[in-house]
Parts: C-alpha cells; structure tokens; sequence
C-alpha cells in the first residue's frame, strides 16, 4: 500500500464471486540488499520510491491486489498481497525486476554494492538461489486478520529460533498457551537443517526438549515454519535460507519472519514480547561477528555502530479483503527501550573482545568467508609435529648438510 492509511484509492477493485471475494490471499516478503547507502548502514529514498513506482504499476494492472515497502539497514523489502499462490512466476518476476531497477538505481548514486544479494544476471522462474530472502504464506482471511512482518539486518536465519520457541512453545512468554482452548493443544514446528536439506516436524509440548537440541544450534537448524496442532493452521514462516557457500555472506540472510496474530494465535503482544530479551545472534560486522539482537523503530532501523548491532523491526497490520491496513511500527514503544539498553550492554561487553572468540566467529564456521584464503598462505610455515614429520625434517636437513 503505497498511500496513507484512509486516503482516496483508485485502484482496481478485485475480482469477486457474486458478493464475495476470492476466498484465499497470498502474503509475499521479498527481501534483498541492492545497494548501501552510506556504506553498511541505510537504503536510499530513491531506491524505495523505485521500487514503490514498480508495485503500484503492478497493482494498477491487476498482478498485486496491495502493497507496501520498507528498508532494514541496506536491505529493500517488497510486501505483496496477490491470489497467485506461492512461488509465483509472476510475483518473483516483479520482484527480481523491481530489485534490479533499484539496483540501476543504486548503481547511478554510486551506493555500495549495487545488486549485492542478486547472485544471477537474469531471472530463472523462481527466486529460489538467486539470492533475495523470500517468506510467502497463503490463507484464507480471517474477519481480523492481524499480523507481523518482522524484518532483521546484520543477522542469520536462526536468529528467528529463540523468539519463535517463545512464541509458541514457551507459557512464561505466551500466556495463550495455557488459557486459550485454541492453543492449549500446541504447535508443530517444522525444522530445517541447511546444511544437509532435511526437515523434521516436531510436535509441541510433547517434542518440546528435542524442539530446544536442534533449535540451539541456530547456525544449522532453523525454524521453517510454525503450525497450530488444532487445525493445521499455519501460524508463521520464515524466509528461505540463503544457499550455502555463495559468496563471503552465505548463511547470513538478514531473514524475514511472518507472524500471524490473535484469535487462538499469539495475541500482538505475545509476539513482540518474544523480543524482549536481546539474544546473541550471528552476523554483524562482515558477516563474522556475533552480537545482541535489538528491536528497534522504523527510524532507527540503520546499522551504525561497527556496521551494527544486528536489529530487528515490527510492521504490525490488518488485512481488509488482501489490502493492507498499516502499517503501526510496533517496537516504536518507550517499553522496548530498557530491552535497548541491555542490547547496547552486551554490544560494549563484545566489542572489547575485539578479533577473539566469542564476538568473532569461531574457526569452523568461517568457511565461506575470506579466512580460509588467509590461512592457505600459511601452509607452506606450518609443521606436523607427528613421529613420522618429525623423522622426515630430520631427513631432509642431513640431506641438505650432505649436499654441501
């Protein structure tokens, strides 16, 4: 939606069945970094109001029943209500076209890294490996239909797992877990492990401890998505994974995650209490440091200090009929601000570490990062110090002595 909520609208009306309308909506967030402004921190106006000019040409012809766009530190984001389901050729299409207009964009003001998460010179059919962060959902639209659209920077997909846990699995946070007869059943959670390409559903409250092995391992098992057990409704999903070992910022997705809200689903506040604690997450400075997730306002969402710390924003909306009514900036509240302080905390504590463990990654997971390149030119200088090396130094030095 590209006016102000209450403003005149023109657009087409959508298609109706007598005097209903089609009965299923698809929300997609589309998400990617097209170029930097100044460097790590912010995405140009300019960059936005293109990718505005593109959905509403879209939304004018009848592909998008609404729309909306929004930046998290240099990252551009494209939410869209449409009917044509997910994985939309046309939709990824709009979206791969509108990414790469704002990277022409990005390109004549000179940003940094123009098209940096568009890893193909053209559109496939899909969005799948080309880089954007996609998190798509199709329903049918409840008389309230209220919802969140969180948005991070600087961070990995797992950074979802801990809130998603909270939300869903944990009554100290979710209060309907226990009183509501909607919820008190459970949540299934779908698990994705990246490395490998498998997925595990885990029922809860019953799989609640194999729920928490597999969701503390954030750097490889992610939540996929999150079902209530009552009727199989899917209650939030999050964005693809990035693929692995493309480019020096593979597995940081700077991810997105879709939270449907009330009526026998977490309320809104249940939701955004689940980022009430600033928890470590992985990414920030060059996509090899870790640090605290902290929720932040629309206005703040610009990652600064030390290329960060990795932050997270809200947009709360409803849906009327597949069009957006919003969006409230929800973490745009003076009750997250000592939740901002904690963050800024532990960002003083980690930084001292400065290049040491644990504020930089450790060495196993700097694999698809320049580190390894480093190392190698260090090989030639490093000695086994086994039975066997040890006996072949000897060997070579008495044959250099004998050769003078």
């Amino acid at each position: 939606m590209t006016r102000l909520p209450g403003s005149p609208d023109n657009r087409p009306q959508r298609k109706s069945e007598g005097q209903l309308t089609v009965e299923k909506i698809t929300l997609s967030v589309i998400k990617a970094n097209v170029g930097g402004y100044v460097g790590n921190a912010d995405t140009h106006e300019d960059v936005l109001e293109k990718a505005r000019e593109s959905l509403s040409k879209a939304t004018s012809k009848g592909l998008l029943v609404d729309s909306w766009t929004a930046r998290c530190g240099d990252d551009l984001a494209l939410m869209m209500t449409h009917e044509k389901g997910v994985e939309s050729k046309d939709v990824h299409k709009l979206a791969w076209e509108t990414f790469t207009a704002c990277a022409e964009v990005a390109e004549k003001l000179h940003l940094y890294n123009p098209a940096q998460d568009l890893f193909s010179e053209s559109f496939n059919g899909t969005l799948r490996g080309l880089g954007p962060g996609v998190a798509e959902i199709a329903f049918r639209e409840r008389p309230c239909e209220s919802f969140i659209i969180f948005l991070a920077d600087k961070c990995e997909l797992g950074a979802w797992n801990l809130p998603l846990y909270k939300m869903f699995a944990d009554p100290f946070n979710t209060a309907g877990l226990v009183i509501d007869p909607s919820m008190h059943e459970g949540f299934a959670f779908e698990i994705l492990d990246i490395v490998e390409n498998k997925t595990l559903t885990l029922q809860c409250p019953g799989d609640l401890y194999d729920l928490i092995m597999f969701l503390g391992s954030r750097g490889r098992f992610v939540v996929n998505k999150v079902i209530r057990r009552v009727d199989g409704m899917v209650a939030a999903i999050t964005s693809w994974p990035r693929p692995l070992g493309i480019g020096h910022t593979a597995g940081t997705d700077d991810p997105v995650l879709i939270v449907r809200c009330q009526n026998g689903l977490p309320t809104i506040g249940e939701a955004t209490e689940a980022f009430a604690f600033p928890h470590l997450v992985s990414g920030w400075m060059r996509s090899t440091y870790q640090g605290p997730m902290m929720p932040v306002a629309f206005k703040d969402a610009r990652s600064v200090r030390y290329d960060g710390p990795p932050r997270v924003t809200a947009a709360g909306f409803q849906l009327a009929n597949g069009e957006f009514v919003g969006p409230v900036d929800l973490f745009d509240d003076p009750a997250f601000d000592n939740v901002r302080r904690k963050a800024i905390e532990i960002v003083e504590y980690m930084r001292r570490h400065g290049p040491f463990e644990p504020h930089r990654f450790p060495h196993d997971q700097m694999t698809n990062t320049p580190f390894p390149p480093l190392l190698a030119r260090l090989e030639d200088r490093m000695v086994r110090n086994d039975a066997d090396a040890k006996k072949k130094k000897k060997q070579t030095a008495s044959a250099a002595e004998d050769g003078e």
